[in-house]
């Protein structure tokens, strides 16, 4: 099943609750934290988070980008938060990290940077709801997409089908109607979307057609 997440980086920060109405046809909210420390760039922090669990009904996906996350990540596991993912290059413990999100009641998630292998993350899949594969360097918007992480993808999926363990593979960076089907293809099923759904007027039509792209062959 294709799930398109609308990355709100993307959004217009003053007319947030706006923005966020607009994409009530999508699967869920992208919400990057950023701390200016592991990546460059500076973005929010919980009580951002909270405030956007109270005006929408959609699921929200928190990304952590942020140094120490095995001390912060726990607090964004609050109601109406689905899933939180930090970063395999950041946590000094993934799988407690993970065990801890999941006893807190939220979806425990890791993403890996273009350059990290997924070796960090193989041999303990069962404890992840989900894996990102950064399609770009994370930290900023508007990237091309990495062809090249695909492999990581592909490997990711036939480890999990082979273990039978149900894991939600995301990607990040670059996600258009072009680049979907080959995300797609490679075992990918949630889909992160900035400019490519809130650069447009009509902002349900775009995400009905990156659903419609990630059922064609790339």
């Amino acid at each position: 099943m294709v799930r398109i997440h609308p990355s709100i980086l993307s959004a217009d920060f003053v007319n947030l609750e706006r923005d966020l109405d607009r994409i009530r046809d999508a699967d869920g909210v992208h919400v990057d934290v950023m701390d200016a420390h592991f990546v460059p760039n500076l973005t929010f922090g919980l009580p951002m988070v909270q405030r956007i669990t109270e005006v929408t009904e959609l699921p929200i996906d928190v990304h952590l980008m942020i140094d120490d996350p095995d001390t912060w990540a726990p607090e964004y596991a609050i109601r109406g938060v689905e899933s939180v993912t930090f970063h395999a290059e950041a946590t000094n413990d993934g799988v407690a990290l993970a065990r801890e999100l999941r006893a807190r009641g939220t979806r425990a998630a890791i993403a890996l940077k273009p350059g990290t292998a997924v070796d960090a993350v193989l041999e303990h899949l069962a404890e992840f709801d989900m894996v990102l594969v950064m399609t770009v360097e994370p930290g900023f918007g508007g990237q091309s997409f990495m062809a090249d992480m695909m492999p990581k993808l592909v490997e990711l999926r036939a480890r999990a089908d082979e273990a039978g363990i149900e894991l939600a593979l995301q990607v990040d960076g670059g996600i258009t109607a072009d680049t979907l089907p080959i995300a797609a293809a490679a075992g990918a099923d949630v889909f992160v979307a900035g400019s490519a759904v809130y650069g447009h007027d009509d902002v349900a039509a775009r995400i009905a057609a990156l659903r419609d792209a990630g059922s064609l062959e790339a």
